[in-house]
């Protein structure tokens, strides 16, 4: 085996440019104190020069041949610094010490006490890229498909039913958008009407042919809106309904009459109301009340309330079925029993 001292700093040099430190150990005989470790860590030690103000006085004071060959190969470890594993990296100090012909490093874990800890911040979210969003959505599509199809019913009827009120609470939570604080009533006086008036109001009213729609979307601005316009010209006006669930209509009335300001003068059976302006009717400066839905937003609120009776239905529906195979279950293990 050939010995270190024998090769110069050229050659030493060159060979450690090519091959890497485990190849120098092999064709060398190093011994252990200078082998991978040690040797990436004196590296480091050269780049940093901080246990060493003076490397060359240090040395020179040392008769150890592996010393000197360190001492004179300090910038050739320097440069190459720059390959070095980031483990090697670290800001822990370094101590050399020698004892007759060897020559060992010592690594200790003290921090500097200038040292500025680093503060953690908090990590963000990693953005998914759309390939792992799809396969999300995928296993949680195939694992929803499992239960749907699963050969136990009670199974399938408990995932449906928990499916179905977690809409309901969606839907619920939607529909509170659409509540809009009531404005504080206003100071009105009601006219009193006799029985004659109120009679010949209502044949007059049922004489016209001015109406105005009160569809799916229910009360909203626009109706209050065209009622007014309409008792610019005439003093009553015919409200019609359709489609109108059983009982709904009462519910138009009043709600019409707060905002409107009208009287109700009669209800007819195919759900038609007759509003009565008033004697002393005086048109408002904003005849579209301010607490009222738009007529965008009154057709979302509809088909959240469709979807919400519904959902309302179904889970009825799923629970007398759940209820039902209870009932089975019981009475398929009393007669188990009573067989045995």
């Amino acid at each position: 085996m050939k010995q270190i001292e024998g090769c110069s700093v050229v050659q030493f040099y060159a060979m450690f440019s090519r091959a890497s430190i485990r190849a120098i150990i092999r064709a060398y005989s190093v011994p252990e104190s200078l082998k991978r470790n040690s040797s990436l860590r004196f590296c480091h030690l050269a780049h940093n020069e901080s246990p060493l103000s003076k490397p060359s006085a240090f040395f020179k004071s040392l008769h150890n041949p592996y010393t000197i060959l360190a001492h004179n190969q300090l910038d050739m470890f320097t440069g190459a610094r720059k390959w070095l594993h980031l483990r090697y990296m670290s800001n822990a100090s370094i101590e050399l010490k020698a004892d007759g012909d060897t020559v060992r490093f010592s690594l200790n874990n003290h921090r500097r006490s200038d040292s500025v800890t680093p503060v953690n911040k908090g990590t963000k979210r990693r953005k998914m890229s759309i390939k792992a969003k799809r396969n999300e959505l995928r296993f949680y599509r195939l694992k929803a498909k499992k239960k749907m199809n699963s050969p136990n019913p009670l199974v399938r009827i408990t995932y449906k039913l928990e499916k179905a009120k977690r809409k309901e609470a969606w839907l619920i939570e939607k529909l509170r958008k659409f509540e809009f604080p009531k404005a504080p009533p206003e100071t009105h006086d009601p006219e009193i009407l006799t029985e004659e008036e109120r009679h010949y109001i209502k044949r007059i009213g049922e004489k016209k042919k001015h109406y105005v729609q009160v569809g799916r979307r229910g009360v909203f601005g626009g109706v209050v809106l065209n009622m007014h316009l309409h008792w610019k010209r005439h003093e009553t006006v015919k409200v019609v309904c359709k489609p109108c669930k059983p009982g709904k209509i009462h519910e138009y009335a009043e709600e019409l009459a707060r905002l409107s300001k009208g009287i109700i003068i009669d209800i007819k059976p195919n759900n038609t109301i007759i509003f009565y302006r008033g004697k002393n009717y005086v048109q408002p400066k904003v005849m579209s009340p301010p607490d009222t839905i738009p007529k965008e937003k009154a057709l979302e609120k509809y088909k959240y309330e469709q979807s919400l009776e519904h959902t309302g239905w179904f889970i009825e529906k799923l629970e007398k079925e759940l209820e039902e195979y209870h009932e089975h279950v019981a009475r398929y293990k009393k007669g188990k029993d009573l067989a045995t």
